[in-house]
């Protein structure tokens, strides 16, 4: 019976997931393919590490050009993640002839045109499935099962941290402060979640999406990146009381026209609460997407994780043993542009901390219109901390965001304007 050669770079939690499910299932990976995906290799700095994960000797290494040099090797996993040594280590690989698996979705977001195309100069693949939400099969789902649709349009929850405070905010009415030390506290944030908080993972799983959605290669500084550092407890319950949740959402949408344009932008999103999406609560992921032939599909569950990660590995290691992918590669002869953001259009919360006298919300709603932008609804409330303001919550029709932020610079100079603006966009999902 064949055996497919695997080494492994980088030991940690995924690392150490990838390695227990390759021990453990190769004998029924046998019965049901036919073949068996074998670990040659491990390789990581920590020279005790093999000896904890129950390796031979003759397995395990702490040199990459050991690893890379070994017999048999047909796959190499790299799971160390960061853009160096892992673009040097990636390339290397696949200019030996080796196929590589990885999970390292900000090198493929910043480096994928050059990865992907070295893999098809040497004929070999690169797959990435556990580089976007975890266990979700919705990479290997969207260049497979629904390779005979195009996807108008994609919403995402695809970074569980960020979820988890949001839940936490919206239950138990913690600050975001609190939320995050109790994510932290139960391993679902980093020590530092900064690239969590501010956006910036969401936007490198999108931009990874959108590679393989739209078959081009995609900037990642061209998506927009907004994250939850502003967020506050206030908002999320307006939001509520308008029939609405708040979540981190990345969107993708292709907008058709002679020339069609790319949408690709990650920030805080009101959607409705009868939406899926929005009862999708603390670490989970959910994607909602729209096939031209299969409609709307979604699809959720753990998006991190040793073993929900590391499943999505050993699923690209059997398609590369089945030979059932090719390398992938920029297909479109010419590439949407991705619209700017002060071009990109649709409906707005603004929240004003306003004085309370007579002729405000008209000062407002005209400076507004002004600008084009037509008002939906609109509620006051009065704030819970002091009397010496008032909250006025405007929900828009759709605008463009440009004229909105126009609208809004010009009124956070006003007297009578405590506070600057705040704005959440709106998504109907």
């Amino acid at each position: 019976m064949k055996g497919i050669g695997v080494g492994v770079i980088g030991l940690g939690t995924v690392g150490a997931g990838v390695v227990k499910l390759l021990t453990t299932l190769r004998e029924p990976l046998a019965t049901r393919l036919g073949f068996t995906p074998e670990l040659v290799r491990a390789c990581d700095v920590r020279a005790q590490r093999g000896a904890e994960l129950g390796l031979r000797a003759e397995q395990f290494t702490t040199s990459v050009a050991e690893l890379l040099g070994t017999p048999g090797l047909e796959v190499v996993v790299e799971l160390i993640g960061g853009i160096e040594p892992a673009r040097t280590i990636m390339l290397t690989a696949l200019r030996a002839g080796k196929h590589v698996v990885t999970a390292n979705k900000a090198l493929l977001a910043l480096h994928g045109a050059e990865l992907f195309a070295t893999a098809q100069e040497m004929g070999v693949s690169l797959r990435c499935d556990a580089s976007v939400a975890g266990g979700i099969p919705i990479l290997n789902v969207l260049d497979g099962c629904l390779t005979a649709n195009h996807v108008p349009s994609l919403y995402g929850i695809i970074n569980g941290t960020t979820n988890f405070i949001l839940t936490r905010m919206t239950e138990g009415n913690d600050t975001l402060a609190r939320a995050l030390a109790d994510a932290q506290r139960l391993g679902f944030a980093e020590a530092n979640p900064t690239l969590d908080l501010n956006g910036h993972d969401a936007a490198h799983k999108l931009t990874v999406l959108a590679m393989l959605m739209y078959g081009q290669q995609v900037a990642f500084d061209a998506v927009y990146c907004e994250g939850i550092e502003e967020i506050s407890p206030t908002d999320i319950r307006h939001a509520a009381e308008l029939g609405y949740a708040l979540k981190l959402l990345a969107v993708a949408k292709c907008v058709p026209g002679d020339q069609p344009r790319l949408e690709l932008r990650v920030h805080p999103t009101l959607v409705p609460a009868e939406s899926p999406l929005a009862s999708v609560r603390r670490e989970y992921n959910a994607i909602f997407l729209t096939g031209d032939a299969v409609g709307n599909q979604m699809f959720y569950g753990k998006g991190a994780g040793e073993l929900p990660t590391a499943s999505a590995v050993m699923a690209d290691i059997l398609l590369i043993g089945r030979q059932l992918t090719p390398a992938r590669t920029f297909y479109r002869s010419r590439p949407y542009p991705v619209t700017p953001m002060p071009e990109v259009t649709c409906q707005y919360y603004l929240r004003f901390s306003t004085v309370d006298q007579p002729g405000v919300l008209g000062t407002l709603c005209t400076t507004l219109s002004r600008h084009g932008i037509s008002i939906l609804s609109c509620m006051q409330k009065e704030h819970q901390e002091t009397r010496d303001y008032v909250h006025i919550v405007i929900m828009t029709h759709a605008a463009r965001e440009g004229s909105v932020r126009a609208a809004l610079a010009e009124i956070d100079q006003l007297e009578l304007v405590r506070h600057p603006a705040r704005l959440l966009r709106i998504e109907r999902v």
